[in-house]
């Protein structure tokens, strides 16, 4: 990856990692696929390469993209899904053409019509999203406690008790500054 682009942040369920292209929606947003090619790069990752992306397929991306966040969102909080985030997402669900095939390790693996397949993709990555939001799947949506983030994530933790999106990134800041916070005030007390 390109080191003037910030990393991905890559979760173990695909519709979600998805939405976390966009991060720190509520402070500064950390943009995480700015160009086409930055989209093949993160579709690649993901185990669904493409050969290259247009611009008018990265403004697609976004759109599905923010449609489930507007779902996992709201499904999050318990709210009835947004409509017009539900049609999006339908729509590049049945657009899409990828086949999942067997590997010969076990593995589930998507098969795009052909390497510039992006719609395929898009598809696969709605899919996925409805599997989230319909329930089939051993989990919960969340929301990212942390007041700059509030990303949609898929907690199957034992306890479906996690509150961070990532504890490597918004867990540790969040501990951080709770801990620069009790010192300050411990400095403040004169202890």
């Amino acid at each position: 990856m390109s080191p003037r682009f910030p990393d991905f942040r890559l979760g173990k369920v695909l519709a979600t990692s998805f939405t976390g292209t966009l991060s720190e929606r509520h402070g500064d947003p950390v943009e995480r696929i700015p160009t086409p090619g930055r989209l093949a790069d993160w579709l690649a990752v993901s185990g669904l390469a493409v050969a290259s992306c247009t611009t008018a397929q990265l403004d697609r991306a976004r759109e599905l993209r923010e449609a489930i966040h507007a779902a996992a969102t709201a499904a999050a909080r318990q709210d009835p899904l947004p409509a017009a985030a539900v049609r999006v997402i339908n729509d590049f669900s049945t657009r899409g053409g990828a086949a999942a095939v067997l590997t010969p390790e076990n593995d589930r693996q998507w098969r795009l019509r052909s390497a510039s397949a992006v719609d395929d993709a898009l598809g696969v990555i709605a899919a996925d999203a409805i599997g989230v939001l319909a329930g089939e799947r051993d989990g919960r949506l969340a929301l990212c406690a942390s007041p700059t983030c509030r990303a949609a994530f898929f907690d199957t933790s034992q306890s479906r008790s996690r509150r961070w999106c990532d504890m490597g990134t918004c867990g540790n800041r969040e501990k951080k500054a709770r801990y620069l916070a009790g010192r300050r005030a411990d400095a403040a007390a004169g202890t």
